[in-house]
């Protein structure tokens, strides 16, 4: 059987990839581990946060699955950072581990042009550097003309408990042991990461008067810009916060040499996620610090485990006992799986291009964290922008390249590319240069042009899109038109704010802090009839304009700089006076744009300069 589209891995940034391919009428095969695994969430039980809430709205913003998926299965969702203005505002929803995948799968099964096996992929068949096809470990050779890597922790995958070491999955499945070898076979520099999980508790041996509790949110949220909330705001499961104890910290520290990470093993080699690390890496780190913050939170509607956030640790089980007993409300807590540390495979990120093709063969595309990155949205998202572009290439068609002023995405996808990671890699909001920009309100906005483009935004989606465009503009202008008077001043000063002498139009009064559309309204300044939505859009603009103003502007000089390309032969050896250390990092990454060798790691101004000059010179750049 011959196939156009490959996906190896059925985790979220496989279903995001095989989808994007399928939707897009090529002919594509899912081939994962275990079908009754696909899309599990083997860690947090939740879909978005701070930076990640906002790529999984741009996800949807482009035509992928994982925000009307997340809407289907919600157990509690809220928005992050209200109070902290627009740029950091972010949904995250605890999802239910049972109903998630469900949906994802049969999703996956109704969708045209999609077929799901379960094998696992042990080597790639390369001709003349191209992809053609995979292998699976029973020694059958599948044939397409592209293959997408989502493999997830899966390469040479080993739980580190204590001083064990045992090569399996995250849920004890048989991991891909050769893969990653022949990967490095073929020309790939391999590394290895770790990540982790906490202890589930039952429920029903917590003693949640300890606890604070932490409702979702009172007003209705969705991820998906086509769908309604299908929950009700009253049937939320609440969250509940504890702390760690002084004990808590004395347990860890008089058993840190039996952590895996500290100890416990001698031949560790991966690298710890810096912004989750488990809670003895915190102690060690953080150690004025008196006490931690830990969540506990419901995994689902369907069994009774407890998740308990911020507790990541490879310590032996008696020690875990230890830890999770000396926490308020979990002193006679039963542990229904206990934490462990996972250690595995990946390629340094540098090898692959802004496409998501990797650099070393053509035709092979990867995603996920087998990239170096962390979390299910970051994975998701990149699956979701392979298959886009596995699928334009097999068009004949450019490859989608999101600018770092485009989308979070944009910005992850060039970190990666750019920078490389030491341990894996989580989206942050501080990464974006242009945050006020990339909003979580304006998501459609930015991206659903391209989804439409692209083939995985429908008509009638567009027209929605080009509905609201239309009807933001319409109340900007409207709101031009209304001209306020010093007879209005009355109003003003009602509203505690400073009267007028002359006309104002509202447009501008909606600047000042202390006025909000609401507001206007109450006092029947306007009776325009527009959706919430509109309104947040339209509020946003004239509130934030100045701050906007400055941030388009940054970003039209960033444009300028992504606008001189790099020839992809060039030879870097031959431009006398550059660095040595640029010379190779510039060889190592080949960066299609001036812009993009700015953000090169030991690439200074002068080498840019440079390499400007020899530009000019040699190409007419």
């Amino acid at each position: 059987m011959e196939y156009e589209v490959i996906v190896v891995g059925g985790g979220h940034a496989g279903c995001e990839a095989a989808l994007a391919c399928a939707n897009k009428n090529h002919k594509t095969l899912l081939v994962t581990g275990r079908i009754n695994n696909i899309a599990t969430m083997p860690c947090n039980p939740s879909i978005g946060g701070s930076a990640k809430g906002i790529v999984v709205r741009e996800i949807d913003a482009l035509g992928g699955a994982m925000g009307k998926i997340a809407d289907q299965s919600l157990l509690q969702i809220k928005m992050l950072n209200y109070a902290k203005g627009p740029a950091v505002r972010a949904l995250r929803a605890q999802a239910d581990k049972i109903t998630y995948p469900q949906q994802m799968l049969k999703l996956l099964n109704k969708t045209p042009n999609l077929t799901i096996k379960e094998a696992i992929i042990e080597d790639l068949i390369i001709e003349d550097g191209k992809v053609v096809g995979v292998i699976t470990e029973n020694g059958e050779n599948i044939i397409s003309k592209i293959v997408i890597l989502t493999t997830g922790t899966y390469l040479k995958s080993d739980i580190l408990i204590g001083d064990t070491r045992t090569r399996e999955g995250p849920h004890g499945e048989k991991p891909s042991n050769y893969l990653s070898d022949n990967l490095k076979k073929y020309g790939f520099k391999i590394i290895r990461l770790k990540t982790g999980t906490p202890q589930r508790i039952a429920k029903d041996s917590i003693d949640f008067s300890k606890t604070q509790i932490e409702y979702g949110d009172s007003v209705y949220h969705t991820f998906s810009f086509d769908n309604n909330p299908q929950y009700k705001i009253e049937e939320q499961i609440p969250c509940h916060l504890i702390y760690t104890t002084p004990l808590t910290h004395k347990i860890i520290l008089d058993n840190l040499n039996k952590s895996s990470m500290y100890g416990g093993l001698d031949d560790i080699t991966g690298v710890g996620p810096r912004y989750c690390p488990s809670i003895e890496d915190k102690i060690v780190r953080f150690k004025d610090k008196e006490r931690h913050q830990l969540f506990l939170e419901p995994e689902s509607l369907y069994y009774d485990d407890i998740y308990l956030q911020g507790f990541s640790t490879s310590m032996p089980l008696d020690v875990q006992e230890q830890m999770v007993h000396s926490l308020p409300g979990l002193e006679h807590a039963v542990i229904n799986k206990y934490a462990y540390a996972i250690e595995y495979d990946a390629i340094y990120p540098t090898q692959i291009k802004r496409s998501l093709e990797t650099k070393i063969i053509e035709n092979l595309y990867t995603a996920g964290q087998i990239n170096g990155t962390s979390g299910y949205e970051e994975a998701a998202c990149q699956g979701l922008m392979a298959g886009i572009n596995a699928s334009l290439k097999l068009e004949n068609k450019e490859p989608l390249i999101l600018k770092r002023n485009e989308a979070y995405i944009g910005v992850l996808i060039d970190d990666l590319v750019t920078k490389g990671v030491r341990d894996p890699y989580r989206l942050l909001t501080s990464r974006a240069e242009y945050r006020l920009l990339l909003r979580h309100d304006n998501a459609d906005l930015r991206l659903r042009e391209y989804g439409y483009q692209v083939g995985l935004i429908d008509d009638e989606q567009y027209q929605k899109l080009q509905l609201k465009k239309k009807q933001i503009n319409e109340l900007i202008e409207k709101l031009k038109s209304i001209k306020l008077t010093p007879s209005n001043n009355n109003i003003l000063e009602k509203l505690q704010s400073t009267p007028i002498k002359d006309g104002y139009n509202l447009y501008e009064l909606l600047k000042r802090p202390e006025i909000t559309y609401n507001k206007l309204l109450d006092n029947n300044l306007i009776d325009f009839d527009y959706s919430d939505e509109i309104i947040e859009q339209v509020e946003l603009n004239i509130k934030y304009e100045g701050y906007i103003n400055k941030a388009n502007k940054e970003a039209s000089k960033l444009i300028n700089l992504e606008n001189k390309l790099i020839p992809p032969n060039i030879d870097y050896n031959k431009i006398v006076n550059l660095a040595s250390e640029a010379k190779q990092k510039l060889s190592e990454i080949r960066p299609t744009s001036i812009g993009q060798a700015i953000r090169i790691s030991g690439v200074n101004p002068a080498d840019i300069s440079i390499l400007s000059i020899y530009l000019k010179k040699e190409y007419n750049k």
